[in-house]
């Protein structure tokens, strides 16, 4: 009887311990995450390494005397190179953000000549005068040439070296900008490895999404790419990852002690990453069709929102500690369930006056299936985030153009008040536009009466910070990070293997099934299916609530 009774609290003592320890392991793994990252502020804050990444400064930085810097930009005749690289690279050389000893280069199969290529890419620069766009203007240069023939690189280089001679910089940098597509990169790759890096100074490549298709195509296309530059020296670019709100998780996560003990599955029930867009294709109609909506906004986008607002607190502000850590959770998210995704195809608007996805481009198969809009629901298998639906919500031709993360947090335990009052707290990050950080609370009605409303604690940068505020484009910020050196916000090898490792079973599955998206009206929220969805997963929407930010 002894040895029973020894053994019954043996096994209650075990069984107690077995109820608590989800809850205790829990907050000590999330105590201990939070004590380590406190333990290395003044490494994060003051090592001049990672100083560029908060930057107080940055507009009194300087650059080597002794070095020069030449930037060539592989597609330099088409729409991103004119739209997005050159006006980022001239809102840099106005901020004074470009080392003096600067040289340009737009290099393309086209045949241009210097009037030309100055007049297509000066029309997107914004700010400045009309001499300073000249100023500008005279460093750029235009080289046509193919992709795949080192004897044209070669004849490249020369005028390159000769640009540096005349600088007389004991270093001569060169960043190798690819606006081009994904089929071309290895041979422009290889011919600029054979005839067109510097010898005297470091060589910098960057990479413009896709990268890939699934996850054998990206492994692929990284090793290939890992054959002919080092990972050190190449940047793949996510234009999402430079934008200010993105930056801003970093931040807000993990510089704010108030929010660190509330941001788990104890109190957070749902977040929800929205990407929206007001138009349809807008002339990428060829390229749209051959990606569709998972692979162009929701494998890239939508999943770095979620890896830097879900991660642990890295060691440091290392390029390679961030990334590590959000390899952690990617890795922790199991491939999507097919049952747990909606997909849409938009149609005609209801008043007739839009067209629908099949009618927008000519280039558009007339029995496309592609995705324009698509709702999936994912978990992370980790401590914090066991049983949290993670809903990613990205679509073409919508109600509105918007981008934003929404944490919905749970109710209280205890409820004093009446249910169909209390509508869940949110914290909502605005990507853009309006960017602006605010929190749904309650809180009593003015007066006389006991009734709530919804209000929030609203922080729009625009408000706070000046109508005036310029805000850096994110290309700007991504190519200034690039002459750094400085890989914080670029996606690494394992990190884009372990993002399509969730994606491709999905992509596969549709494709091979043929399934056929759900049409909804140009203009509208999206197919009802996702609505029914979102709802399923717990989500509560409140009808009543508008926040100022969008009036």
């Amino acid at each position: 009887m002894v040895f029973s009774y020894k053994v019954l609290v043996f096994w209650c003592f075990n069984l107690f311990l077995f109820v608590l320890a989800e809850q205790f392991i829990f907050e000590d793994h999330i105590n201990s995450t939070e004590e380590s990252s406190h333990h290395h502020d003044d490494y994060i804050i003051h090592n001049d390494h990672y100083y560029s990444y908060l930057s107080k400064d940055i507009h009194n930085m300087s650059f080597p005397e002794d070095e020069s810097l030449v930037v060539v930009v592989l597609g330099g005749s088409g729409d991103l190179a004119k739209k997005k690289t050159f006006p980022a690279l001239y809102a840099l050389y106005v901020r004074q953000l470009l080392p003096p000893a600067t040289a340009i280069y737009g290099y393309a199969r086209s045949h241009l000549s210097q009037a030309e290529f100055h007049s297509s890419i000066v029309k997107a620069f914004k700010g400045g005068d009309d001499k300073t766009k000249a100023q500008f203007l005279d460093l750029c240069e235009y080289f046509a040439g193919a992709y795949d023939k080192p004897e044209d690189f070669a004849r490249l280089d020369k005028e390159i070296l000769e640009a540096e001679r005349k600088f007389g910089k004991k270093k001569a940098n060169r960043i190798f900008y690819f606006a081009i597509p994904p089929n071309v990169f290895i041979p422009s790759a290889a011919s600029i490895k054979a005839a067109a890096l510097s010898k005297t100074g470091w060589n910098r490549l960057i990479v413009e999404k896709p990268f890939g298709h699934d996850t054998e195509s990206a492994v692929k296309l990284s090793k290939d790419l890992g054959a002919l530059v080092s990972e050190e020296d190449l940047f793949r670019i996510d234009h999402y990852l430079g934008k200010e709100m993105v930056q801003n998780l970093m931040v807000l996560r993990f510089a704010n002690a108030f929010l660190q003990p509330i941001w788990n599955r104890i109190h957070i029930a749902s977040v929800q990453i929205t990407f929206k867009e007001d138009i349809g294709t807008e002339g990428r109609g060829g390229y749209f069709d051959q990606s569709g909506i998972i692979r162009d906004v929701m494998q890239n986008h939508l999943i770095q929102m979620l890896a830097l607002m879900a991660m642990e607190a890295p060691v440091s502000l290392a390029a390679d500690d961030v990334i590590d850590e959000k390899v952690k959770l990617l890795r922790a998210i199991p491939p999507i369930d097919p049952s747990n995704v909606v997909i849409g195809q938009y149609s005609q608007s209801l008043d007739g006056s839009q067209k629908s996805y099949l009618e927008d481009d000519e280039r558009i198969p007339k029995d496309s299936i592609t995705p324009t809009f698509a709702t999936a629901v994912i978990f992370i298998k980790n401590a914090r985030w066991a049983d949290v639906p993670f809903i990613l919500r990205c679509g073409k031709a919508l109600n509105e153009r918007k981008a934003e993360i929404r944490i919905q947090f749970r109710k209280p335990v205890h409820n004093l008040f009446s249910e169909a009052e209390l509508s869940p707290n949110e914290l909502v990050i605005r990507v853009q536009p309006n960017e602006a950080v605010y929190l749904k609370i309650l809180q009593k009605k003015p007066g006389l009466t006991a009734e709530m409303t919804e209000t929030e604690l609203d922080l729009t940068y625009k408000s706070r910070f000046g109508q005036d505020l310029n805000l850096p484009d994110a290309y700007e910020r991504l190519l200034l990070d690039v002459i750094r050196g400085d890989h914080n916000l670029f996606v690494g090898a394992e990190e884009l293997a372990a993002s399509w490792r969730i994606f491709t079973p999905l992509l596969h599955y549709l494709e091979k099934n043929r399934v056929k998206p759900e049409p909804y009206p140009f203009g509208s929220r999206g197919p009802a299916s996702s609505e029914e969805l979102i709802k399923k997963f717990g989500y509560k929407r409140s009808l009543a609530y508008k926040w100022p930010g969008k009036l």
